[in-house]
């Protein structure tokens, strides 16, 4: 069917035609000597591209660059390493970022100015220039290297975050990282998007912008957001055919392909949340509005008291209705309708009985699923996040150490 969206198994961001990646072990960090922890992404030709950035006011180096270098939407190439984000780092920082996309630039075959610098890792430290250059020199890249790629751009997460989807001719593929320091608008990751269709500009900074805010921006493990944040995606029409604009025929299903990719990554940052040991998903509905139901769904999937209880298998369900009320978001209490894993435990803001030992049995396993009607309008909105164990508390407190 010409509207079929088909994931691609062992799929990734270098699935759609004309991408290579490759990646090697750099030892930006010490404590991981023999990691992989460095390497490229790249297109044979250049491509159009869009990206959304950290909204945080505190912005690291080669996320000033790369906004910078974004303003002509044309990207060749992208130069990523974690272990470091060179974030507070001064003009040096931003000296060192420039030199990064200049190496990559040269093993690439490109002009810096069409590659996008991007780091990760601990904020407030240099990164180790001579092992960078060295590294990127040793990088070889191939048509089967992004899964070496999306093993190279992890920190503290566990698993690798890849995917791809074929939709009629194109294909688009994506690879993310993310554990911690994960919160709405934008969240705290970085995610490289890749496709073969023939994207026009203007479309595609829209078509990512609206995936971007039902995905990345309905997730939150630890309410923390970060310096580094990027979504960036490149589109070098490698599928040939008619180029995709607003209103054509291909437009609406590369948009859906787009936020199924996004929505793949997202929920694989929420299941590999620090510490994690439960993926959260929080549907609310009858909202006023979408806008409103966003508004609360992000709100209680964000709280504490919400993510603890999830840990530990408690229905304590007035977490989730204060959490909501605390939103800001309209609602009205005798109206409220909660259920978990689809068993209803409060109707018109009132507990009912309900089946507690069938809740907790849901609540024990690996997905926690949770929705709540306003009873006010149309509005819907998920948002996805995970549980609060002790391992969160031991990773974070010891992570530069």
């Amino acid at each position: 069917m010409e509207d079929s969206i088909d994931l691609i198994p062992g799929g990734g961001v270098t699935s759609p035609r004309g991408f290579l990646a490759g990646a090697t072990s750099a030892g930006i960090r010490d404590k991981y000597i023999g990691r992989l922890d460095l390497g490229i992404l790249c297109s044979q030709v250049t491509c159009t591209a869009a990206a959304v950035f950290s909204t945080n006011k505190v912005k690291a180096a080669p996320l000033i660059l790369s906004e910078q270098k974004l303003q002509k939407n044309k990207v060749r190439a992208v130069v990523i390493n974690s272990g470091c984000a060179n974030s507070n780092t001064g003009k040096q920082g931003i000296q060192d970022a420039q030199q990064m996309g200049e190496w990559a630039a040269l093993q690439v075959g490109t002009t810096a100015d069409e590659v996008q610098v991007s780091s990760t890792g601990v904020i407030g430290t240099y990164l180790p220039m001579e092992r960078i250059r060295s590294g990127i020199e040793r990088i070889v890249l191939s048509a089967e290297g992004g899964h070496e790629l999306a093993q190279a751009i992890m920190t503290t997460d566990t698993v690798p975050k890849e995917v791809a989807v074929k939709a009629g001719d194109f294909v688009i593929g994506g690879m993310a990282k993310g554990s911690g320091m994960i919160h709405p608008d934008l969240a705290t990751m970085l995610c490289f998007l890749t496709t073969d269709a023939d994207v026009e500009v203007n479309f595609l900074k829209k078509s990512l912008r609206e995936a971007v805010d039902v995905s990345f921006n309905m997730l939150s493990v630890d309410g923390d957001n970060s310096t580094n944040d990027t979504v960036l995606i490149m589109a070098n029409g490698g599928a040939g055919g008619e180029k995709i604009t607003a209103g054509n025929r291909q437009a609406r299903i590369f948009g859906k392909a787009l936020e199924k990719v996004c929505l793949h990554l997202t929920k694989e940052i929420a299941r590999d949340g620090e510490g994690a040991t439960k993926l959260i998903e929080i549907t609310v509905c009858g909202a006023a509005s979408d806008t409103e139901a966003r508004t609360a769904a992000r709100t209680i999937v964000s709280s504490s008291l919400v993510k603890a209880a999830v840990h530990g298998s408690d229905p304590n369900w007035g977490r989730v209705v204060a959490a909501a009320g605390r939103s800001g978001a309209e609602l009205v209490t005798d109206k409220l309708e909660l259920e978990i894993g689809g068993i209803r435990v409060v109707n018109g803001g009132e507990p009912v009985p309900y089946d507690k030992e069938k809740v907790v049995k849901h609540m024990d396993g690996q997905e926690v699923l949770m929705k709540l009607d306003l009873h006010l309008g149309n509005g819907k909105a998920t948002a996805w996040g995970c549980d609060l164990s002790e391992e969160y508390v031991t990773i974070n407190s010891d992570y530069t150490t």
